[in-house]
């Protein structure tokens, strides 16, 4: 499922110049000293499977098994010794906390994380020995947030949101950067969408580069707040986010990632629940790689995509492989012969 976007206009405070090429490239400066480049690699098997040229870009293979972690870096890279003295809460999934929590580590910074109360054990346990705090609260990533954001009134810590902080989305458009470097003439990318800021990023540095690439955002069908929001041209709230995929799990979309989505993604799709397991088997199968639910998402779009593709040099951002085992097993078992 796609959709035409209601095109929000040019935000107030969309934080000129750090959401820009300029802002992008001095993310790179800064997340250089202490993140490695990730690979981009064409996959054979994929590209015959989805009929075009299919490349995917491994940011699982970061140090927290996903992407968040380049956004992390370069904002508490930035705190004044004021926000450092104070810590810094966030509210979290699994992935943004272990960004933050990864970079208050590098940064010697104390660092607290709501999340929601069934999330998923491993990342958890990967932000505790990082050395954050970790404070379950919630049903879901919104319940958690709100905990947080009044947390974070009442004890004056630095609250970083998931999806509203330019340098977040300055951090994570480094990966644009990468690549249309390793690929200059990609035609098409795709990537996963939770609160938009691997999207936001991406699109910003990939159309200032080359505003004729084409950047597709997805979701889960289960989940669709920032694809309604999108298509709505403003922040739309849905009842619920019932995706196992966490990261693609919001109920609501953020406003400043909103505005980014309407410039720079020229579709938005949705992808069903099945779709995402099918597509972690065959990153399993065919490209011998763990992707999560959200990591998938880009997969399950091109393969919905497929005749729109044909042809086509794309890029899929694996974003992240923090699937647990008893997930995995769950998924393989429901696809035995």
């Amino acid at each position: 499922m796609s959709a035409s976007p209601g095109r929000p206009g040019p935000a107030a405070g969309l934080a000129e110049p750090l959401l820009s090429l300029r802002g992008v490239l001095d993310a790179r400066r800064v997340i250089s000293r202490y993140l490695p480049r990730t690979p981009q690699h064409r996959s054979a098997a994929l590209s015959r499977l989805v009929g075009c040229e299919v490349f995917v870009k491994y940011e699982h293979v970061q140090p927290i098994g996903a992407f968040k972690v380049r956004g992390g870096i370069n904002l508490i890279a930035r705190l004044t010794e004021a926000e450092r003295r104070a810590g810094v809460i966030a509210a979290s999934t699994g992935n943004h906390g272990q960004s933050v929590a990864y970079a208050a580590q590098v940064f010697a910074v104390k660092a607290v994380i709501g999340v929601p109360e069934e999330s998923n054990p491993d990342k958890v346990q990967a932000m505790r020995d990082m050395g954050a705090e970790v404070l379950f609260h919630g049903k879901d990533y919104d319940e958690a947030r709100e905990h947080v954001e009044a947390l974070a009134r009442e004890r004056g810590y630095r609250y970083i949101h998931s999806a509203n902080e330019p340098l977040l989305v300055a951090g994570v458009g480094t990966i644009g950067l990468e690549i249309l470097e390793d690929l200059p003439d990609v035609e098409v990318i795709i990537v996963p969408v939770g609160g938009g800021s691997g999207a936001a990023g991406i699109g910003l540095a990939a159309k200032a580069i080359n505003p004729h690439v084409e950047v597709i955002g997805v979701q889960s069908e289960a989940a669709p707040a920032a694809f309604r929001s999108w298509q709505a041209g403003h922040v739309v709230e849905m009842p619920s986010a019932g995706t196992f995929a966490e990261g693609l799990a919001t109920r609501l979309g953020f406003q400043m990632t909103l505005a980014l989505m309407g410039r720079y993604l020229d579709d938005f799709v949705l992808v069903s629940e099945e779709a995402l397991e099918e597509a972690i088997v065959l990153y399993l199968e065919r490209a011998h790689q763990v992707a999560e639910g959200a990591g998938a998402a880009a997969l399950a779009a091109a393969l919905q995509l497929r005749e729109r593709l044909r042809g086509k040099k794309v890029v899929l951002d694996l974003s992240g492989g923090n699937l647990t085992r008893e997930q995995l097993q769950g998924i393989l078992a429901q696809r035995r012969p």
